[in-house]
């Protein structure tokens, strides 16, 4: 996708400040800047309820990315009008609603169409401070690394699909997809954080190797420090991981550097997609006794997974 839109006329408009690349777009009005994302996935969950809420808070996600706070949204609903009741589809609605509520927002509309699988997502609207706006490929050199919730969502989601793990085992997954990434934004804001994104379909490294993609930085991610959801590792080991992580790690294994400790199953662990993931931010050190104290009043989880360093745009696991 990437490579297509690199063949479009870019905007000739000044007031958009961030276009297509990073997690959101920007565009700045007299009163301020507007960020504007669109997300749509499939269900992960049986319950209509949870999958909207889900979607809702994977769709929020890019806002708080930008370090923004989304306002309004839209529905983008694709579903087959003979295999759903009317009953389901609401019950998604309100879980939606409900998560926006949440964060703030308030769903204006949608759209839907007929479609022979089941997609939900949101476009949504928010405010950020121009002056304070998180980028994806913002990081410098001896910035550290933040992750803000565990990974393994994928893995989890392809176990309980093929019934290897049952509800009670998929529960941190689905609690860890539910939670907004709201809290990691205001913490990456307030301590004067300048690059952050979410961690999502392309996993861990892929998303931060966009992160130091055409910089003069290399990440160093250290594979020890990297939280995992519960039962992720036994899983990854007896071979169960997403399509998508091992397209993802055939994507990023020739611009990343792993040390020979690193066995297949962490890379595949390392390239898990994500919905609805953990903020993955590049903070200056001398911001981080703040983001502590913030992330600590708010009872806001955080792991400390590696550092940026001068270099070239590589990513290096250790």
């Amino acid at each position: 996708m990437k490579q297509i839109l690199a063949d479009l006329d870019k905007s000739t408009d000044p007031g958009v400040i961030i276009g297509p690349g990073d997690d959101a777009g920007v565009c700045l009005f007299k009163d301020g800047a507007m960020v504007q994302t669109v997300d749509v996935i499939t269900p992960l969950v049986d319950d209509p309820f949870t999958f909207g809420a889900i979607s809702a808070a994977n769709s929020l996600s890019d806002v708080y990315a930008m370090g923004g706070t989304p306002v309004s949204a839209l529905a983008v609903l694709g579903f087959a009008s003979c295999d759903f009741t009317a009953s389901a589809i609401k019950n998604l609605l309100k879980g939606a609603i409900a998560k926006l509520r949440e964060a703030g927002a308030s769903l204006i509309g949608g759209h839907s169409i007929e479609d022979n699988e089941l997609k939900f997502g949101l476009s949504v609207i928010g405010r950020v401070d121009r002056n304070k706006i998180l980028r994806a490929n913002a990081a410098a050199a001896g910035d550290i690394l933040v992750l803000t919730k565990p990974i393994g969502t994928g893995v989890l989601s392809s176990a309980f699909k093929k019934g290897v793990i049952r509800d009670s085992a998929f529960k941190t997954a689905v609690a860890s997809m539910l939670m907004l990434n709201r809290a990691a934004s205001v913490a990456a804001v307030s301590a004067g954080a300048r690059a952050a994104t979410d961690v999502t379909g392309f996993g861990l490294l892929g998303h931060a190797l966009n992160m130091v993609k055409g910089r003069k930085v290399n990440l160093v991610i250290f594979n020890e420090q990297v939280p995992l959801l519960n039962k992720v590792n036994s899983l990854a080991a007896s071979g169960i991981a997403p399509k998508g992580a091992h397209s993802n790690l055939k994507f990023v294994s020739n611009k990343m550097t792993f040390s020979k400790n690193i066995a297949q199953e962490q890379k595949l662990i390392l390239s898990d997609p994500q919905t609805s993931g953990g903020l993955l931010i590049a903070l200056p050190k001398k911001s981080r006794k703040k983001f502590e104290g913030i992330a600590k009043r708010n009872k806001m989880p955080y792991w400390v997974i590696g550092e940026a360093v001068k270099g070239k745009g590589k990513v290096t696991i250790k």
